[in-house]
């Protein structure tokens, strides 16, 4: 298959599943969506992308912490060290065991990232030879729920939050020397979608990761 073929079958895979997609415009790739998943007020964005010079599909979503949440756990921190590092581990240990690649981004002090925890992300490739329907929604489903297991457990240990989402230090830095927006990030890519859990959700990810 042609990555011009593969995109036309996802967007039979969409309609087929009645999922809620917008094209974006992006030089890098053959084509490049963001997708709501599951249908509903739950959703989730994501995104997928077929990147240029690649046989395979990009599937990405970030998650930003609040900013109530974050303040929580900056107390957590300060009063008891060695239960934040534990909760941190463990943290890192579902999303290992999730089977998803991940990114977690950590608050800086100076040269050091102690935290609190500010976004991370989930992705996966799906080369061409194993591109299906099943694998494909069932790759987004893994995603899915990946997130969600962190989502819930920081809701948990730290509340509901404030509904604003809280500031990410490493895109900030980011900007600061791009003299732009983070890398893999604007305002086309990076769209928000409330929910309950009172998070934001975008996409920011660069499918040049996978060797």
């Amino acid at each position: 298959m042609t990555p011009e073929d593969v995109a036309a079958q996802l967007k039979q895979w969409f309609t087929e599943e009645r999922l809620t997609v917008k094209a974006q415009q992006d030089p890098r790739a053959t084509a490049h969506f963001l997708v709501k998943y599951p249908g509903g007020k739950q959703g989730h964005m994501f995104a997928v992308v077929i990147p240029k010079g690649r046989d395979l599909v990009a599937l990405s979503s970030m998650t930003r912490v609040d900013e109530g949440q974050q303040n929580e756990m900056v107390a957590h921190m300060g009063d008891e060290e060695s239960d934040w590092a534990e909760w941190i581990h463990e943290s890192r240990l579902h999303l290992i065991r999730s089977g998803v690649d991940w990114v977690i981004h950590m608050g800086h002090k100076e040269k050091q990232k102690p935290g609190p925890l500010q976004a991370f992300n989930v992705s996966l490739p799906i080369w061409f030879d194993g591109l299906s329907k099943h694998e494909f929604m069932n790759s987004l489903r893994r995603l899915w729920l990946a997130k969600l297991g962190l989502i819930h457990e920081i809701k948990y240990s730290y509340g509901p939050g404030v509904g604003k989402p809280g500031p990410v230090d490493d895109w900030a830095k980011q900007k600061s020397q791009s003299g732009g927006q983070p890398m893999g990030m604007n305002e086309a890519n990076a769209p928000e979608v409330e929910f309950d859990e009172k998070m934001s959700f975008g996409s920011g990810f660069d499918p040049s990761e996978w060797a």
